[in-house]
């Protein structure tokens, strides 16, 4: 007998590359069985009616350090109104605090967190309308011995290394944050997540440093450093990293998506690998608000809605390294999120305050 069982939904999942009216059963915490007819012999079963049903939704960038960080929010409540099964949080926490994080906030989470430690000790310790205090511009911040020690103790959710450089984030420093957390990186076996903000350093810079499997957040983001030049052509760089296997990620954000740089991209067939809210306490009422309206701009832009699910299910699974996420396949992880797609007349803006 099936703990679950899910009838006559619309199963979407580009890991297995299914899309069509099926039954899904869950039992153990996993997924039990596929199917087009499944026995009706489970403990709670649930007409669909046509409704999609797709892998639990992976958020590759919030901000969930709630009560411990001016940037964090309550990850349960951000789960709930996003429909996500599976958060990651991009670099809230450093070395310093990841322990704090993990027994106040994630433990107790129903939703699960995932983390990219952030490669200076304090996280990002100053993000609000009142105080905004680079993480990386005090370079003495950037302990690489003591973040290494950190990741090995919690290596059970640690996914990667999270480092912003930018004018804002690392000021004088420039591009020597990212050099030290690459390091970090090499010595741990995991990727890098870097953010890029305004110069300096330049957008080439950094991503001429990035290795096949290393994340560009905020890949589509309005000039400067956008990854588009002023006529709408891709940078001969950003092309060029994408054949290296560099991932590039949304992270929408409050600062870091613009409609001009994603219909030039989209135009030039150049999609991202992964879409991210970067929900955090400045975008969570707007403009990124969560995954799925970021994923709803994407569909206003003419993404194809299996392309939108599976840059954020398989897509963002692979680029953590957690092959039983982001896949509806019989024995994986029994994480699947049930979404009402509407049809009708809605506005989105980006972060200059356009519209489509």
């Amino acid at each position: 007998m099936y703990d679950l069982l899910l009838k006559n939904g619309r199963l979407i999942d580009p890991s297995q590359q299914l899309d069509g009216i099926m039954d899904i059963a869950f039992s153990d915490g996993r997924v039990a069985a596929l199917g087009t007819d499944l026995s009706d012999q489970a403990r709670v079963t649930k007409d669909l009616d046509g409704a999609v049903i797709a892998p639990g939704l992976i958020d590759l960038h919030t901000h969930v350090y709630w009560g411990g960080t001016s940037i964090g929010v309550d990850p349960d409540l951000v789960a709930r109104q996003s429909g996500c099964t599976t958060l990651v949080d991009a670099g809230t926490a450093g070395p310093a605090n990841l322990a704090g994080m993990r027994k106040h906030v994630i433990e107790p989470a129903k939703v699960r967190v995932l983390v990219y430690i952030n490669a200076s000790f304090p996280g990002i310790f100053a993000f609000s309308k009142a105080v905004m205090v680079g993480e990386c511009t005090d370079i003495r911040l950037l302990n690489a011995r003591e973040c290494v020690r950190v990741a090995r103790e919690h290596s059970d959710i640690i996914v990667g290394i999270k480092v912003r450089v930018g004018l804002g984030a690392s000021g004088s420093n420039g591009i020597a944050p990212l050099d030290i957390a690459l390091e970090v990186a090499e010595e741990l076996g995991l990727p890098v997540m870097a953010h890029l903000d305004n110069p300096p350093p330049s957008r080439k810079e950094v991503i001429e440093r990035l290795r096949p499997g290393d994340v560009l957040t905020h890949c589509f983001r309005p000039f400067p450093n956008a990854p588009v030049r002023g006529s709408g052509r891709i940078f001969d760089e950003v092309l060029a990293a994408r054949e290296r296997g560099i991932i590039f990620d949304i992270g929408h954000g409050a600062g870091s998506f613009g409609f001009t740089t994603a219909r030039s991209m989209l135009e030039q067939n150049f999609p991202p690998d992964v879409i991210s809210s970067d929900v955090h306490s400045l975008s969570i009422d707007g403009p990124a608000y969560d995954l799925l309206v970021t994923m709803s701009k994407f569909l206003s832009l003419g993404m194809p809605l299996q392309d939108v699910i599976r840059t954020t299910t398989q897509a963002p699974a692979a680029a953590i390294r957690r092959p039983d996420l982001g896949t509806l396949a019989p024995g994986a992880a029994g994480d699947a999120t049930i979404l009402d797609v509407q049809n009708g007349s809605f506005e989105y803006a980006d972060v200059l305050g356009e519209t489509v």
